[in-house]
Formats: C-alpha cells, sequence, structure tokens
C-alpha cells in the first residue's frame, strides 16, 4: 500500500512567509526600502551569532551583483514585505549594501543635453 504524500510541487513553499520573517511584518529601517532600491552583498562574512537562514544566504548570493529590492523579491519569489523584513536583517549586520538608483536628471549634464538638441536639429 503507497503512503499518501506530505506535499507535492504544486503544493508551493511549505514554509509559510510569517515563518521566514519570525513573526516580524516590517523591516527594522521602518519601511524605508523603496522597491527601486540597490542591493548589493558586502565583503563583510556572516558569523554564527547572525541566526541567518537559508533566504538570508541566498539574497548574499544573488546580490554579487547589484539587484533592486523588486528584483530580490521575484528571485526569491516570497512577498516583496518578507523580502524587505529580511533585507533589513542583512543590512543591520552589514551584509549586504543599500543605495538609490542614480537619478536620470544626475546621469544628464548640459554638455549632453546641448549636444542631443544640435544632433536632432541636424537632422
Amino acid at each position: 500500500m503507497d503512503e499518501p504524500a506530505w506535499a507535492d510541487e504544486d503544493a508551493g513553499p511549505i514554509v509559510r512567509p510569517y515563518a521566514l520573517t519570525g513573526g516580524r511584518t516590517r523591516d527594522e529601517l521602518g519601511g524605508r526600502l523603496d522597491l527601486v532600491d540597490l542591493i548589493e552583498t558586502t565583503d563583510e562574512e556572516p558569523t554564527r551569532k547572525m541566526d541567518l537562514g537559508p533566504e538570508h544566504l541566498r539574497i548574499r548570493r544573488i546580490t554579487a551583483e547589484p539587484l533592486s529590492v523588486a528584483e530580490v523579491a521575484a528571485d526569491l519569489d516570497l512577498p516583496l514585505d518578507v523580502v524587505r523584513v529580511l533585507l533589513g536583517d542583512l543590512l543591520r549586520h552589514g551584509l549586504v549594501r543599500r543605495r538609490k538608483p542614480a537619478s536620470v536628471s544626475r546621469l544628464m549634464d548640459a554638455r549632453l543635453l546641448k549636444e542631443v538638441i544640435d544632433g536632432l536639429s541636424a537632422l
């Protein structure tokens, strides 16, 4: 007689999102992580006392190259608020860094805009 399967692949994650965050619903930054903030792993190495889960370690792996908060959530296939809490943990320990994306106005200078206008006028 075959034993019934406890779960199948269609059942989804076995661990509920609130279990990943220890029941916390907000990150320690007070919700200041924006969807477009870039997250990047630092050179700091985790220690045993940091109590990191596999999701924390996966975030460190995937953010070796900068990713936005939204991209991290998509890669982990977890709700955004859960990812924000996990990122807050990593930020608190200095295991990732956050930076704001460069604004378009900072990327464009007057000289470049003049060259674009001149190029368009020449057409």
